[in-house]
């Protein structure tokens, strides 16, 4: 079972109006890069890196609850991380990770992160 995160684990990204409706923003934390997505009633976040070739998901168009990267066309799901697009057995998948609106900073934790099953 996994635990909820604590206060400390919590990271101030952005204030949440500097990122427009149905678009994602690059965010460098440490050594990892994190897409950052304003879905319009929540905020969604998942490593900046498509697994087929590395492409930037941040730079991807939105539909729906999918990422579609800008180097060849895969899709990903925001919320899980998953490769819909194609669907091939054994795909890598894309680590995802809780994100939350606190007095208008878009708030990120790390420690949360995970790959769909």
């Amino acid at each position: 079972m996994q635990r909820p995160p604590t206060q400390a684990e919590w990271i101030q990204i952005s204030e949440a109006e500097t990122i427009p409706p149905r678009e994602g923003r690059a965010v460098q934390v440490g050594a990892l890069n994190v897409a950052l997505f304003n879905m319009g009633d929540r905020f969604l976040a998942l490593e900046n890196r498509c697994p087929h070739q590395g492409g930037p998901l941040a730079e991807g168009m939105v539909g729906g609850t999918t990422v579609t990267c800008p180097v060849h066309g895969w899709r990903v799901c925001l919320e899980t991380g998953l490769v819909t697009k194609p669907c091939v057995e054994g795909t890598p998948q894309v680590r995802t990770f809780s994100v939350q609106v606190r007095d208008g900073l878009v708030m990120l934790n790390l420690a949360s992160s995970k790959v769909a099953a």
